[in-house]
C-alpha cells in the first residue's frame, strides 16, 4: 500500500494550503515552514483575553479562545479561504484536532455540555455544499468528548458577506437573525459557540443573544482565528 501511495503522490502531489509548495512525506495540508509562520494567539487565559473583553457590555462570555490571529492578506486568511471557498474541509479537521489538543492540555471547557456552530443560511449552505465549521466542531467534540449539535441553531435571514462591509456596518448589522429551535433543552447548560473567524463579534453576539431565551444558559466561544478585536 505504501508503494501505491508513493506512486499516487508522485503523479498527484499534495500542495501546501499556505504557500502552494509540494508537501513532503509526513506533512499534511500545511508544510512545516508555513505552520511555523502561523500567527498563534497564545492566549494564556481563557476568561480574560481579546475575545472575552470584546464582548464586555454586550453579552456575558464565560471563556473564549482563538487559535490564530487573522490578518488581511496574511497566511491565515489564505488558509481560511481555502476552507470556505475551495471546498477543502480537511482544514477544519486539521484546526479542530490542533485546538482540541491545546484545550485538553489546558484542561479547559470540562463543564461544556455541547458545541454549537454558527449556521449558514440554507441558501448559502446549498450553494457551498457544507458549513466550513462542521469538521472543525466535530473534531473538537471528539477531542473534548462533547456533543456536536449542528441543527439546533438556524439562520433565518440572509445577508451579504461581511468581508466587504465597513467595520461599523458589520457591528451594527441587524439583518442577520438566528433562531433557536428548542430553547428549553439548553436550560442550565453551558454551550460552546464556534465559528471560523471573529472580527467585530456581531455574528457571535447575535447567536449568543438567542441562547438568552434559555434559562441560566452559559456561553463560551472558540474560533479558528480572530482579528484585532481590541482597538
Amino acid at each position: 500500500m505504501k508503494i501505491l501511495t508513493d506512486l499516487f503522490r508522485l503523479f498527484y502531489p499534495e500542495m501546501c494550503c499556505g504557500c502552494d509548495e509540494q508537501l513532503i512525506q509526513n506533512e499534511q495540508l500545511i508544510c512545516t515552514n508555513c505552520r511555523h509562520d502561523l500567527p498563534l494567539t497564545y492566549f494564556t487565559s481563557l476568561s480574560e483575553n481579546d475575545i472575552t473583553q470584546s464582548f464586555y457590555g454586550r453579552v456575558n462570555v464565560e471563556k473564549g479562545y482563538s487559535l490564530l490571529f487573522f490578518r488581511k492578506e496574511g497566511i491565515t486568511q489564505k488558509i481560511i479561504h481555502e476552507l470556505k471557498y475551495r471546498g477543502n474541509e480537511q482544514i477544519g479537521t486539521f484546526f479542530g484536532n490542533w485546538l482540541g489538543e491545546i484545550l485538553l492540555e489546558k484542561r479547559e471547557f470540562t463543564d461544556i455540555d455541547c458545541i454549537i456552530p454558527v449556521p449558514l443560511h440554507p441558501k448559502k449552505l446549498q450553494q457551498r455544499g457544507y458549513n466550513q465549521v462542521t469538521k472543525f466542531g466535530e473534531s473538537l467534540g471528539k477531542h473534548l468528548q462533547i456533543r456536536f449539535l449542528e441543527n439546533e441553531l438556524v439562520r433565518v435571514s440572509s445577508t451579504k458577506t461581511q468581508t466587504f462591509k465597513a467595520r461599523f456596518e458589520r457591528f451594527s448589522n441587524v439583518d442577520t437573525k438566528f433562531l433557536l429551535k428548542n430553547p428549553e433543552i439548553f436550560n442550565d447548560k453551558h454551550i460552546l459557540l464556534i465559528d471560523d473567524v471573529i472580527t467585530t463579534g456581531a455574528t457571535l453576539e447575535a447567536c449568543a443573544n438567542e441562547f438568552q431565551k434559555s434559562e441560566n444558559c452559559k456561553i463560551s466561544m472558540v474560533t479558528m482565528a480572530c482579528s484585532n478585536l481590541i482597538q
